[in-house]
């Protein structure tokens, strides 16, 4: 194995935690799953720095990141949300959030065109909270119990940052679409 492989290997190993985590969210482990969940977080910033610092970034790496992610944090709200620790609503907000990135990528692929798929501004705002809200519940059902207030501020601010986000990738796409609507028309007039 070369060097260079390093970051998508990680990748792959955290994309595996997903069954362990779920296993330990499922039977309330949760200082295990807490201890997981760290991990995966150390490895997503690990892995990202390698791939950035010595230029170890490849396509499956590109892709193996944000399906580990994803599949890191939908797991945990679906669970987290069916104990009741956190709000249906937002699970379902959080889901379909992710359930419109994806949907309005393959309508423009299929529709327009290559797909280039860039994190915006607010993503990784929204990212970072729903990271951060996920570790807070995790710590307070196994460390320390954090005051509700803060946990309700938290998922309040999770719920804006995905609205905003969602709504923010919306436009983007809209936005793509326009223009290469209107790049076409342009070019069948010359």
């Amino acid at each position: 194995m070369k060097a260079r492989h390093i970051p998508n290997l990680i990748s792959i190993l955290r994309v595996l935690l997903v069954v362990p985590l779920a296993f330990f969210l499922l039977s309330k482990s949760y200082l295990m799953a807490f201890g997981l969940f760290f991990l995966a977080g150390i490895s997503d910033a690990l892995d990202g720095y390698l791939a950035r610092r010595f230029n170890w970034s490849s396509h499956l790496g590109a892709l193996l990141d944000p399906v580990g992610d994803k599949l890191l944090m939908i797991t945990s709200y679906l669970i987290l949300g069916g104990q009741e620790h956190l709000p249906i609503w937002l699970v379902v907000t959080v889901i379909l959030r992710d359930v419109i990135i994806v949907t309005g990528g393959l309508a423009y692929r299929v529709m327009i065109g290559e797909v280039v798929i860039e994190p915006i501004f607010s993503s990784k705002i929204n990212t970072v909270l729903q990271i951060s809200l996920m570790a807070v519940v995790l710590f307070s059902l196994s460390i320390v119990t954090i005051p509700v207030l803060i946990i309700q501020l938290m998922i309040y601010l999770v719920l804006m940052s995905t609205v905003v986000s969602g709504t923010c990738y919306m436009i983007l796409w809209g936005q793509r679409a326009i223009q290469s609507h209107t790049s076409a028309e342009k070019e069948g007039m010359e």
